[in-house]
């Protein structure tokens, strides 16, 4: 007897469904629907063990192993779904894993034969990464207008995206959903995202966005970190609006130093800066050498400045062909309201 009920990734929404992601602890930390718990009926190891029986020896033995692993969890899957429905009374109950197939029909139909009423997700997790396809290739055929917050290497970029999406601007802050900060250092103080978290994270930023005029993002190369940015977005660099950031040099310096505290990431700063060798000039490779053994890091920021990154954005900036609007300034209060001013005039524009 089939007593399973389905439902689409269509019709999902937080308000409405209390989600189960049943996959291992691995696949769920990948990526998740947002806000699904996770209830993994195998363990990484598990799963790995399972997945050698199918391949190995045969699907039925692979079966009956899963079976031998799963049956003794049944009851604390019990409890933890009860539970979550007592706490949430007006919620349904959804149960997915990779593909709809069988780790989520299993526990959904056993546990709709303990009295737990409960839908399954149509074509598991892999349903949410079609819709995301989908929506970016949406973007790609439409072409929203791109607002582009440029500059040196260390001119607040970040901090100030950071203000704007406080205050209710359309911004989609790529670094904080790769968990990069993009430089050598990137990983320093982060949580590196995966290609499809990372996508998950921008796909609900853009559903947030779907009515604005525009979309405001900062300068970003192909990659960063470990994640790919969407062509669609990258373009906007050279289609859209720039708003270039230019402060003294010396507040770019302090700035980096405050946002990566080398004091307490004294190992990864070094590592990173080594990873350099090849790319600066040998001579100056020992003065940055010299300052790290000195612990003296705001040198070590200058020097990466003045001899990598400001050389390599200035080369960069050759590709473009369009004009930027430049805003200078010696505090970041004034630079803000300089960048909110000239985004409020382009915003206008776009309506």
């Amino acid at each position: 007897m089939n007593n399973i009920q389905t439902i689409s990734i269509e019709k999902i929404d937080s308000e409405s469904h209390l989600l189960f992601d049943v996959r291992s602890p691995k696949e769920y930390e990948e990526y998740h629907i947002p806000g699904a718990k996770c209830l993994s009926i195998f363990s990484n190891e598990e799963r790995a063990e399972i997945g050698t029986i199918y391949k190995q020896i045969s699907k039925e033995k692979a079966m009956e192993r899963g079976l031998e692993i799963v049956a003794p969890k049944l009851p604390d899957f019990f409890k933890e779904i009860k539970t979550a429905i007592k706490e949430n009374p007006e919620k349904q109950v959804v149960i997915y894993c990779a593909r709809g197939g069988m780790r989520s029909k299993s526990i959904s139909q056993t546990m709709a034969m303990m009295g737990l009423e409960n839908l399954q997700l149509e074509g598991g997790i892999r349903s949410y990464r079609k819709q995301i396809e989908r929506m970016f290739e949406s973007y790609v055929q439409s072409r929203k207008n791109i607002i582009v917050i440029e500059g040196y290497t260390g001119t607040m970029k970040t901090k100030f995206l950071e203000k704007l999406f406080g205050e209710g601007y359309p911004v989609i802050n790529l670094e904080e959903m790769a968990g990069h900060k993009g430089s050598i250092f990137g990983r320093i103080g982060e949580d590196p995202a995966s290609q499809k978290k990372f996508e998950s994270r921008l796909f609900e930023r853009l559903k947030e966005l779907e009515h604005s005029p525009a979309l405001i993002i900062e300068s970003e190369s192909k990659r960063i970190g470990r994640v790919v940015v969407p062509d669609f977005l990258l373009e906007g660099k050279y289609t859209g609006t720039r708003i270039h950031i230019d402060m003294p040099f010396y507040l770019r310096v302090k700035y980096i130093c405050e946002v990566y505290d080398p004091l307490l990431h004294k190992d990864e700063i070094e590592e990173a800066v080594i990873k350099l060798t090849k790319r600066i000039q040998p001579a100056i490779m020992t003065e940055i050498k010299d300052a790290l053994v000195e612990q003296d890091y705001e040198s070590v920021v200058s020097f990466l400045l003045e001899n990598y990154y400001d050389p390599k954005y200035e080369f960069a900036e050759q590709k473009y062909q369009s004009q930027s609007i430049k805003v200078y300034g010696e505090s970041f209060d004034d630079l803000y309201d300089q960048i909110k001013n000239k985004i409020d005039a382009q915003l206008l524009l776009n309506t």
